[in-house]
Protein backbone atom coordinates (compact mmCIF):
# COMPACT_ATOMS: atom_id res chain seq x y z
CA UNK A 1 0.00 0.00 0.00
CA UNK A 2 2.90 2.39 0.73
CA UNK A 3 4.28 1.72 -2.76
CA UNK A 4 1.10 1.46 -4.82
CA UNK A 5 -1.64 3.28 -2.90
CA UNK A 6 -0.81 6.69 -4.35
CA UNK A 7 0.09 5.35 -7.80
CA UNK A 8 -3.15 3.39 -8.16
CA UNK A 9 -5.07 6.32 -6.70
CA UNK A 10 -3.58 8.64 -9.31
CA UNK A 11 -4.44 6.12 -12.03
CA UNK A 12 -8.09 5.83 -10.96
CA UNK A 13 -8.92 9.17 -9.32
CA UNK A 14 -11.06 11.71 -11.19
CA UNK A 15 -8.83 14.50 -9.81
CA UNK A 16 -5.02 14.31 -9.20
CA UNK A 17 -5.51 15.94 -5.79
CA UNK A 18 -7.43 12.80 -4.73
CA UNK A 19 -4.56 10.45 -5.60
CA UNK A 20 -3.69 9.74 -1.96
CA UNK A 21 -7.32 9.52 -0.81
CA UNK A 22 -7.37 5.68 -0.74
CA UNK A 23 -4.16 5.58 1.31
CA UNK A 24 -5.65 8.24 3.58
CA UNK A 25 -8.90 6.30 3.97
CA UNK A 26 -6.87 3.23 4.92
CA UNK A 27 -5.47 5.18 7.85
CA UNK A 28 -8.95 6.56 8.60
CA UNK A 29 -10.19 2.98 8.85
CA UNK A 30 -7.30 2.22 11.16
CA UNK A 31 -7.99 5.22 13.39
CA UNK A 32 -11.74 4.52 13.54
CA UNK A 33 -11.21 0.88 14.47
CA UNK A 34 -8.47 1.02 17.11
CA UNK A 35 -10.76 1.65 20.08
CA UNK A 36 -13.41 -0.96 19.06
CA UNK A 37 -10.56 -3.39 18.28
CA UNK A 38 -9.10 -2.97 21.76
CA UNK A 39 -12.53 -3.46 23.33
CA UNK A 40 -13.04 -6.60 21.26
CA UNK A 41 -9.59 -7.91 22.21
CA UNK A 42 -10.50 -7.53 25.87
CA UNK A 43 -13.63 -9.62 25.33
CA UNK A 44 -12.51 -12.42 23.01
CA UNK A 45 -8.73 -12.39 23.34
CA UNK A 46 -6.09 -11.05 21.01
CA UNK A 47 -5.36 -14.32 19.22
CA UNK A 48 -8.92 -14.80 17.98
CA UNK A 49 -9.04 -11.17 16.92
CA UNK A 50 -5.76 -11.49 15.00
CA UNK A 51 -7.07 -14.55 13.15
CA UNK A 52 -10.43 -13.07 12.15
CA UNK A 53 -8.92 -9.76 11.12
CA UNK A 54 -6.32 -11.33 8.81
CA UNK A 55 -8.96 -13.44 7.05
CA UNK A 56 -11.13 -10.36 6.53
CA UNK A 57 -8.18 -8.33 5.26
CA UNK A 58 -7.51 -11.00 2.61
CA UNK A 59 -11.06 -10.51 1.34
CA UNK A 60 -10.51 -6.74 1.32
CA UNK A 61 -7.37 -7.23 -0.80
CA UNK A 62 -9.42 -9.26 -3.30
CA UNK A 63 -11.89 -6.37 -3.43
CA UNK A 64 -9.00 -4.00 -4.13
CA UNK A 65 -7.81 -6.24 -6.97
CA UNK A 66 -11.29 -6.21 -8.50
CA UNK A 67 -11.50 -2.43 -8.12
CA UNK A 68 -8.22 -1.99 -9.99
CA UNK A 69 -9.35 -4.43 -12.68
CA UNK A 70 -12.62 -2.53 -13.20
CA UNK A 71 -11.01 0.92 -12.76
CA UNK A 72 -13.40 1.72 -9.91
CA UNK A 73 -11.90 4.46 -7.71
CA UNK A 74 -14.76 4.38 -5.18
CA UNK A 75 -14.50 0.61 -4.73
CA UNK A 76 -10.72 0.85 -4.35
CA UNK A 77 -11.22 3.47 -1.66
CA UNK A 78 -13.67 1.19 0.16
CA UNK A 79 -11.19 -1.68 0.04
CA UNK A 80 -8.53 0.63 1.49
CA UNK A 81 -10.79 1.40 4.46
CA UNK A 82 -11.33 -2.33 5.05
CA UNK A 83 -7.60 -2.99 4.91
CA UNK A 84 -7.20 -0.19 7.44
CA UNK A 85 -9.48 -2.04 9.85
CA UNK A 86 -7.00 -4.92 9.89
CA UNK A 87 -4.13 -2.50 10.41
CA UNK A 88 -5.87 -1.30 13.57
CA UNK A 89 -5.81 -4.84 14.93
CA UNK A 90 -2.19 -5.23 13.87
CA UNK A 91 -1.16 -2.37 16.15
CA UNK A 92 -1.87 -4.66 19.10
CA UNK A 93 0.98 -7.04 18.26
CA UNK A 94 3.56 -4.78 19.88
CA UNK A 95 1.53 -4.45 23.08
CA UNK A 96 0.84 -8.18 23.21
CA UNK A 97 4.57 -8.86 23.03
CA UNK A 98 5.47 -6.19 25.58
CA UNK A 99 2.95 -7.60 28.07
CA UNK A 100 4.22 -11.18 27.65
CA UNK A 101 7.34 -10.61 29.77
CA UNK A 102 8.77 -8.45 32.57
CA UNK A 103 8.14 -4.71 32.32
CA UNK A 104 11.89 -4.03 32.22
CA UNK A 105 12.10 -5.93 28.92
CA UNK A 106 9.19 -4.14 27.23
CA UNK A 107 11.48 -2.12 24.96
CA UNK A 108 13.24 -5.23 23.69
CA UNK A 109 9.93 -7.00 23.16
CA UNK A 110 8.55 -4.14 21.05
CA UNK A 111 11.80 -4.04 19.07
CA UNK A 112 11.69 -7.78 18.37
CA UNK A 113 8.13 -7.52 17.04
CA UNK A 114 9.10 -4.62 14.78
CA UNK A 115 11.98 -6.67 13.36
CA UNK A 116 9.36 -8.47 11.27
CA UNK A 117 9.17 -5.24 9.31
CA UNK A 118 12.68 -5.83 7.94
CA UNK A 119 11.39 -8.75 5.90
CA UNK A 120 8.19 -6.83 5.14
CA UNK A 121 10.22 -3.85 3.94
CA UNK A 122 11.95 -5.97 1.33
CA UNK A 123 9.34 -8.53 0.35
CA UNK A 124 6.28 -6.23 0.43
CA UNK A 125 7.35 -3.78 -2.32
CA UNK A 126 9.23 -6.53 -4.17
CA UNK A 127 6.19 -8.83 -4.32
CA UNK A 128 4.03 -5.88 -5.37
CA UNK A 129 6.45 -5.06 -8.19
CA UNK A 130 7.03 -8.63 -9.34
CA UNK A 131 3.32 -9.44 -9.46
CA UNK A 132 2.15 -6.10 -10.88
CA UNK A 133 1.82 -7.63 -14.38
CA UNK A 134 0.40 -10.96 -13.24
CA UNK A 135 -2.78 -9.92 -15.07
CA UNK A 136 -1.23 -8.39 -18.21
CA UNK A 137 -4.26 -6.37 -19.27
CA UNK A 138 -4.53 -4.61 -15.90
CA UNK A 139 -1.43 -3.37 -14.09
CA UNK A 140 -1.32 -3.86 -10.27
CA UNK A 141 -4.24 -6.33 -10.05
CA UNK A 142 -1.75 -9.11 -9.37
CA UNK A 143 -0.14 -7.05 -6.61
CA UNK A 144 -3.37 -7.03 -4.62
CA UNK A 145 -4.05 -10.71 -5.32
CA UNK A 146 -0.66 -11.47 -3.78
CA UNK A 147 -1.56 -9.23 -0.84
CA UNK A 148 -4.61 -11.41 -0.14
CA UNK A 149 -2.39 -14.50 -0.01
CA UNK A 150 -0.03 -12.76 2.41
CA UNK A 151 -2.88 -11.89 4.76
CA UNK A 152 -4.14 -15.48 4.75
CA UNK A 153 -0.62 -16.76 5.37
CA UNK A 154 -0.53 -14.48 8.41
CA UNK A 155 -3.81 -15.92 9.65
CA UNK A 156 -2.32 -19.39 9.39
CA UNK A 157 0.77 -18.38 11.36
CA UNK A 158 -1.36 -16.93 14.16
CA UNK A 159 -3.55 -20.05 14.22
CA UNK A 160 -0.47 -22.25 14.68
CA UNK A 161 0.90 -20.10 17.50
CA UNK A 162 0.51 -21.24 21.09
CA UNK A 163 -0.05 -18.57 23.72
CA UNK A 164 -0.54 -18.48 27.46
CA UNK A 165 -2.34 -15.15 27.37
CA UNK A 166 -6.04 -15.60 27.91
CA UNK A 167 -7.03 -12.21 26.53
CA UNK A 168 -10.53 -11.76 27.86
CA UNK A 169 -9.92 -13.56 31.11
CA UNK A 170 -6.70 -11.65 31.70
CA UNK A 171 -8.49 -8.37 31.20
CA UNK A 172 -11.37 -9.38 33.45
CA UNK A 173 -9.05 -10.54 36.18
CA UNK A 174 -7.39 -7.16 36.39
CA UNK A 175 -10.50 -5.06 36.02
CA UNK A 176 -10.54 -3.55 39.50
CA UNK A 177 -9.36 -0.06 40.36
CA UNK A 178 -9.35 1.45 36.89
CA UNK A 179 -9.11 5.20 36.56
CA UNK A 180 -11.33 7.11 34.11
CA UNK A 181 -9.71 7.51 30.70
CA UNK A 182 -9.61 11.30 31.08
CA UNK A 183 -7.49 10.93 34.21
CA UNK A 184 -5.04 8.71 32.37
CA UNK A 185 -4.96 11.00 29.34
CA UNK A 186 -4.06 14.22 31.18
CA UNK A 187 -0.92 12.76 32.71
CA UNK A 188 2.21 14.53 31.40
CA UNK A 189 3.82 11.16 30.73
CA UNK A 190 0.86 10.01 28.61
CA UNK A 191 0.64 13.30 26.72
CA UNK A 192 4.38 13.30 25.97
CA UNK A 193 4.29 9.74 24.65
CA UNK A 194 1.23 10.41 22.47
CA UNK A 195 2.51 13.74 21.10
CA UNK A 196 5.90 12.32 20.16
CA UNK A 197 4.54 9.22 18.45
CA UNK A 198 1.83 11.26 16.71
CA UNK A 199 4.34 13.71 15.26
CA UNK A 200 6.72 10.94 14.17
CA UNK A 201 3.91 9.02 12.47
CA UNK A 202 2.54 12.17 10.86
CA UNK A 203 5.87 13.30 9.46
CA UNK A 204 6.73 9.80 8.29
CA UNK A 205 3.37 9.26 6.59
CA UNK A 206 3.28 12.69 4.93
CA UNK A 207 6.72 12.33 3.36
CA UNK A 208 6.44 8.61 2.56
CA UNK A 209 3.06 8.96 0.85
CA UNK A 210 4.16 11.92 -1.24
CA UNK A 211 7.52 10.50 -2.31
CA UNK A 212 6.29 8.02 -4.99
CA UNK A 213 4.13 10.74 -6.55
CA UNK A 214 6.98 13.27 -6.44
CA UNK A 215 9.50 10.84 -7.95
CA UNK A 216 7.07 9.84 -10.69
CA UNK A 217 6.56 13.52 -11.56
CA UNK A 218 10.32 13.80 -11.98
CA UNK A 219 10.52 10.83 -14.37
CA UNK A 220 12.01 8.28 -11.96
CA UNK A 221 11.19 4.69 -12.91
CA UNK A 222 9.09 2.24 -10.91
CA UNK A 223 12.30 0.39 -10.08
CA UNK A 224 13.79 3.59 -8.62
CA UNK A 225 10.63 4.34 -6.65
CA UNK A 226 10.54 0.76 -5.38
CA UNK A 227 14.16 1.01 -4.20
CA UNK A 228 13.50 4.21 -2.25
CA UNK A 229 10.29 2.96 -0.61
CA UNK A 230 11.79 -0.47 0.01
CA UNK A 231 14.80 1.06 1.73
CA UNK A 232 12.56 3.36 3.76
CA UNK A 233 10.43 0.51 5.07
CA UNK A 234 13.51 -1.55 5.94
CA UNK A 235 14.92 1.51 7.73
CA UNK A 236 11.70 1.75 9.75
CA UNK A 237 12.35 -1.67 11.26
CA UNK A 238 16.06 -2.49 10.98
CA UNK A 239 16.96 -0.18 13.92
CA UNK A 240 14.84 -2.51 16.08
CA UNK A 241 17.97 -4.67 16.24
CA UNK A 242 19.45 -2.06 18.55
CA UNK A 243 16.61 0.23 19.71
CA UNK A 244 15.76 -1.98 22.70
CA UNK A 245 19.43 -2.07 23.66
CA UNK A 246 19.69 1.71 23.18
CA UNK A 247 16.80 2.23 25.59
CA UNK A 248 18.74 0.27 28.21
CA UNK A 249 21.91 2.27 27.52
CA UNK A 250 20.63 5.78 26.82
CA UNK A 251 17.16 5.85 28.32
CA UNK A 252 13.88 6.13 26.49
CA UNK A 253 13.81 9.94 26.22
CA UNK A 254 17.32 10.21 24.73
CA UNK A 255 16.40 7.60 22.13
CA UNK A 256 13.32 9.62 21.18
CA UNK A 257 15.43 12.78 20.89
CA UNK A 258 17.72 11.00 18.44
CA UNK A 259 14.64 10.02 16.46
CA UNK A 260 13.41 13.60 16.20
CA UNK A 261 16.84 14.72 15.00
CA UNK A 262 16.78 12.01 12.33
CA UNK A 263 13.38 13.26 11.14
CA UNK A 264 14.81 16.76 10.96
CA UNK A 265 17.62 15.32 8.82
CA UNK A 266 14.98 14.03 6.40
CA UNK A 267 13.59 17.53 5.96
CA UNK A 268 17.07 19.00 5.46
CA UNK A 269 18.19 16.47 2.84
CA UNK A 270 14.80 16.53 1.15
CA UNK A 271 15.05 20.28 0.61
CA UNK A 272 18.29 19.90 -1.36
CA UNK A 273 17.33 16.62 -3.04
CA UNK A 274 18.21 16.36 -6.72
CA UNK A 275 19.39 12.79 -7.22
CA UNK A 276 18.07 9.36 -6.38
CA UNK A 277 20.75 9.07 -3.67
CA UNK A 278 19.42 12.20 -1.94
CA UNK A 279 15.90 10.80 -1.86
CA UNK A 280 17.25 7.46 -0.66
CA UNK A 281 19.05 9.03 2.29
CA UNK A 282 16.09 11.24 3.16
CA UNK A 283 13.70 8.26 3.27
CA UNK A 284 16.17 6.08 5.19
CA UNK A 285 16.53 8.77 7.88
CA UNK A 286 12.74 9.07 7.89
CA UNK A 287 12.45 5.37 8.73
CA UNK A 288 15.14 5.44 11.43
CA UNK A 289 13.63 8.52 13.08
CA UNK A 290 10.17 6.97 13.12
CA UNK A 291 11.50 3.77 14.69
CA UNK A 292 13.30 5.49 17.54
CA UNK A 293 10.34 7.72 18.41
CA UNK A 294 7.73 4.97 17.95
CA UNK A 295 9.55 2.36 20.05
CA UNK A 296 10.41 4.93 22.69
CA UNK A 297 6.88 6.33 22.72
CA UNK A 298 5.39 2.86 23.16
CA UNK A 299 7.63 2.15 26.16
CA UNK A 300 6.95 5.60 27.64
CA UNK A 301 3.21 5.12 27.19
CA UNK A 302 3.24 1.84 29.11
CA UNK A 303 4.51 3.70 32.18
CA UNK A 304 1.35 5.84 32.26
CA UNK A 305 -1.26 3.11 32.92
CA UNK A 306 -1.80 -0.05 34.93
CA UNK A 307 -2.34 -3.51 33.45
CA UNK A 308 -6.07 -3.23 34.11
CA UNK A 309 -6.21 0.03 32.13
CA UNK A 310 -4.14 -1.16 29.18
CA UNK A 311 -6.86 -1.75 26.59
CA UNK A 312 -8.53 1.65 26.86
CA UNK A 313 -5.23 3.53 27.21
CA UNK A 314 -3.73 1.78 24.19
CA UNK A 315 -6.91 2.35 22.19
CA UNK A 316 -6.95 6.08 22.92
CA UNK A 317 -3.25 6.38 22.07
CA UNK A 318 -3.64 4.66 18.71
CA UNK A 319 -6.84 6.58 17.90
CA UNK A 320 -5.04 9.92 18.33
CA UNK A 321 -1.90 8.67 16.63
CA UNK A 322 -3.54 7.30 13.51
CA UNK A 323 -6.18 10.00 13.30
CA UNK A 324 -3.35 12.47 12.80
CA UNK A 325 -1.71 10.05 10.37
CA UNK A 326 -4.88 9.89 8.28
CA UNK A 327 -4.93 13.67 8.00
CA UNK A 328 -1.32 13.82 6.86
CA UNK A 329 -1.82 11.02 4.34
CA UNK A 330 -4.58 12.94 2.58
CA UNK A 331 -2.64 16.20 2.84
CA UNK A 332 0.27 14.65 0.96
CA UNK A 333 -1.65 14.43 -2.31
CA UNK A 334 -3.00 17.96 -2.00
CA UNK A 335 0.38 19.47 -1.13
CA UNK A 336 2.16 17.74 -4.00
CA UNK A 337 -0.63 18.62 -6.45
CA UNK A 338 -1.38 22.19 -5.34
CA UNK A 339 1.83 23.36 -3.68
CA UNK A 340 5.30 21.81 -3.88
CA UNK A 341 7.67 19.20 -2.45
CA UNK A 342 9.49 21.94 -0.55
CA UNK A 343 6.26 23.17 1.06
CA UNK A 344 5.38 19.62 2.10
CA UNK A 345 8.73 19.30 3.86
CA UNK A 346 8.65 22.71 5.53
CA UNK A 347 5.26 22.17 7.19
CA UNK A 348 6.97 19.54 9.34
CA UNK A 349 9.44 21.97 10.90
CA UNK A 350 7.15 23.54 13.56
CA UNK A 351 5.83 20.22 14.89
CA UNK A 352 9.32 18.73 15.03
CA UNK A 353 10.55 21.80 16.94
CA UNK A 354 7.65 21.48 19.40
CA UNK A 355 8.34 17.78 19.96
CA UNK A 356 12.04 18.46 20.47
CA UNK A 357 11.23 21.13 23.09
CA UNK A 358 8.81 18.83 24.95
CA UNK A 359 11.30 15.96 25.05
CA UNK A 360 14.09 18.27 26.22
CA UNK A 361 11.75 19.45 28.95
CA UNK A 362 11.11 15.86 29.99
CA UNK A 363 14.80 15.06 30.01
CA UNK A 364 15.55 18.04 32.20
CA UNK A 365 12.88 17.02 34.65
CA UNK A 366 10.61 20.00 33.93
CA UNK A 367 7.60 17.79 33.17
CA UNK A 368 8.34 14.23 34.26
CA UNK A 369 11.42 12.27 35.15
CA UNK A 370 13.05 10.89 31.99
Amino acid sequence: MALLGGLVGKQLAPDPALATLPASLSVVGLAAAVIPANMLAEKIGRKRLFQASAVGAGLAALLAAWAVYTSDFVLFSVSAVLIGLNNAVGQQYRFAAAEAGPAAEAGRAVSIVLLGGILAGYFGPEIARQTSLLIPQSVYVGSFLSLALLYWLGAGVVSATRTNQAGASAGAGAAGGQRPIRVIAIQPLFMTAVLSAMVAAGVMTLVMTATPLHLEQHAFSLDDITLVIQSHIVAMFLPSLISGWLIDRLGVVRLMLLGVLALAGTVTIGLVSQSLLHYWWALVLLGVGWNFVFVGGTVLLMRAYTRAERFKAQGLNDFILFGAQALTTFSAGSLISLASWETLLLVNVPVLALTLAVLLGVRRGLVVAG
